[in-house]
């Protein structure tokens, strides 16, 4: 960065509209892929509910999906440095806190092209 160039110039300036700044709620998020893009479904999952109901689909390329996890990361590692760490139940990736939906019928998982 060249150090004559005032801090302002490199902020992006965001706009939040009140109807997103609501936000949504999510308790599953369904990712998939192809070789050009990742997709993110967030979805919602409640008792009483025949299905998960698909509330935001985020579509990005693999480099932003990159960056996201990233950034991700870095702010669960400061969260948990402030609160404690988060307690999956011992349901980590490693423990099977994960699965991937090809493995349950019609809805599929990530693509593979």
């Amino acid at each position: 960065m060249d150090n004559n160039t005032p801090k302002s110039q490199n902020q992006i300036q965001l706009e939040l509209k009140p109807e997103i700044a609501k936000g949504s709620y999510s308790n599953l998020a369904i990712i998939s892929h192809s070789r050009s893009e990742f997709i993110i479904d967030f979805a919602t999952t409640l008792p009483g509910l025949a299905k998960p109901e698909i509330g935001n689909r985020i579509i990005m390329t693999p480099e932003h999906a990159k960056r996201l996890m990233n950034a991700l990361f870095d702010n669960i590692s400061k969260y948990e440095a402030q609160f404690g760490v988060i307690d999956l139940g011992g349901k980590g990736p490693q423990q099977g806190g994960t699965f991937n939906l090809a493995d349950f019928g019609p809805l599929g998982g990530g693509s593979k092209s």
